[in-house]
């Protein structure tokens, strides 16, 4: 005897029994089909899915955006052309450089009005010849180079303002662009001695004279623009000349 299970009914999401009579044909699902793009109107590009005139002709944009001729209600157009030098906009004035090196080339006659404005563009040019020059004698001195540039403007800048007091007017960059500029005539020593022979007398006589003309033009220059300079002049010349004959041992040895 076969044993009979009370099955529950199934519910469909539909709602509607598939053995039960349709209610109308309002009722029934039809079938979508798949999305399928539509058909390219450029039967040699077949993997584009749109149709290309259709969709520039229907953008908003331009070809060619268009842009204002003057720039804040100006009447003139801008360009490159206004834009000032890029040695001027870093600050680096080669003519007040060329001019300064002329100044320090006549030991006799110092311009002190042009070493006024203080730059350090041209004492690091100075520097980097003099340390370019010592690489081709066979000595690598360039840390040691900026290292004792600056150590001497500190040394000048003590020396000086304690000798002056509260008058000094000598600040740290203008001791620095001083002692750069006049570094010339040393970076000329360091030129020379390639073709020196080194440890004899002429180079020593060179020596000496380049270190006095270091020396003589540094003296002038802090005397001229440091206020109560001329009242310390043999102790300022006593300064400079440590400091070049430093540099000089650079060279000779």
């Amino acid at each position: 005897m076969a044993k009979q299970f009370n099955v529950p009914p199934v519910v469909f999401p539909s709602g509607a029994n598939p053995g039960a009579p349709s209610a109308g044909p309002q009722q029934r699902r039809l079938p979508t089909a798949p999305f399928q793009p539509p058909k390219s109107s450029n039967p040699g590009l077949p993997f584009l899915s749109f149709d290309v005139n259709s969709a520039a002709a229907s953008t908003s944009f331009s070809a060619a955006p268009q842009f204002p001729s003057t720039v804040g209600g100006g009447g003139g157009a801008t360009g490159f052309e206004d834009e000032p030098p890029l040695l001027e906009e870093l600050g680096i004035n080669t003519k007040q450089i060329y001019q300064k090196t002329l100044s320090i080339l006549n030991p006799f006659r110092i311009n002190h009005h042009l070493h006024e404005d203080a730059d350090l563009s041209g004492p690091f040019l100075f520097l980097m010849a003099f340390g370019l020059f010592q690489l081709l004698a066979g000595k690598l001195h360039f840390g040691i180079i900026l290292g004792w540039v600056t150590m001497a403007s500190m040394f000048l800048y003590v020396v000086f303002n304690m000798l002056a007091g509260k008058n000094g007017n000598l600040d740290m960059y203008k001791c620095l662009s001083l002692i750069g500029y006049c570094m010339l005539p040393i970076v000329m020593l360091s030129a020379l001695s390639l073709f020196v022979p080194q440890g004899g007398m002429v180079i020593m006589v060179i020596t000496g004279l380049f270190v006095i003309w270091s020396t003589r033009v540094c003296t002038g220059l802090v005397v001229e623009l440091a206020n109560c300079g001329d009242e310390h002049r043999g102790l300022i010349t006593y300064a400079c000349f440590l400091i070049y004959m430093l540099f000089s041992l650079l060279v000779i040895f």
